[in-house]
């Protein structure tokens, strides 16, 4: 699961980011509207967080014309803002959720979490593919009901190729939907996590599942034990 930040004030994106980093998510900073298009532009996030007073315009404008250009991503607005005329002005302009500062970052998580539990356009809340389960909100993967020990990144590619079942998922875009702008990200990343992965479906039962597809990239699809 990935997020984008977009907050002004670098201290506290480097702080909610890394908040959430901790509690299992990927997060990229922009602290401009201008580095939040350019962001989106290159990233498929599952939700944003977004501040409303950024030094090149109005979070609440840009909200209202990316949901009028059809931009469905989730969005959390954390901002300093707490009239009521301010909250209702922020849910009218499109924000999934609204939140004053200062908040939690347990709080924050709960709230995004919660947004990605509502039915839309974006994900479903709980994926299926043979035996394999995957409950996106809790971060829960099982295979006939037996719970898996996953780490967060195996996490976030299991449920990449879930919802990617039966399709090959190319090593960039795995490796677009793992790692954040910072991270340092070495030459066999990618197949390592895969690997961990693929051990842990064999251990759960979830055997033959887990395909390299040569020179593309990877395949998740039951094929039978």
């Amino acid at each position: 699961m990935r997020l984008l930040i977009v907050e002004d004030n670098e201290r506290l994106a480097r702080l909610t980011r890394e908040g959430l980093e901790r509690r299992g998510l990927v997060c990229d900073e922009a602290h401009s509207l201008d580095a939040a298009d350019a962001a989106l532009d290159c990233v498929i996030y599952d939700a944003i967080i977004l501040d409303l007073g950024l030094p090149d315009g109005d979070g609440l404008h840009w909200l209202k014309q990316r949901r009028r250009d059809g931009m469905m991503v989730p969005a959390l607005m954390l901002t300093a803002r707490g009239a009521l005329e301010d909250r209702i002005d922020g849910l009218d302009a499109g924000a999934d959720d609204y939140v004053v500062k200062p908040a939690e970052t347990d709080e924050i998580a709960a709230r995004i979490r919660a947004l990605l539990r509502r039915p839309g356009v974006r994900a479903l809340p709980l994926l299926e593919v043979g035996p394999l389960r995957f409950d996106c909100a809790a971060r829960r993967a099982s295979v006939d009901g037996v719970t898996l020990d996953l780490s967060r990144r195996e996490s976030d590619l299991l449920e990449l190729l879930m919802r990617e079942a039966g399709a090959v998922v190319r090593r960039d875009r795995i490796e677009t939907s793992l790692y954040n702008f910072e991270a340092e990200i070495s030459p066999n990343a990618v197949e390592a996590v895969v690997s961990r992965l693929r051990r842990r479906l064999d251990e759960g039962a979830a055997r033959n599942m887990l395909h390299t597809i040569r020179g593309l990239g990877y395949m998740l699809e039951d094929r039978g034990q």
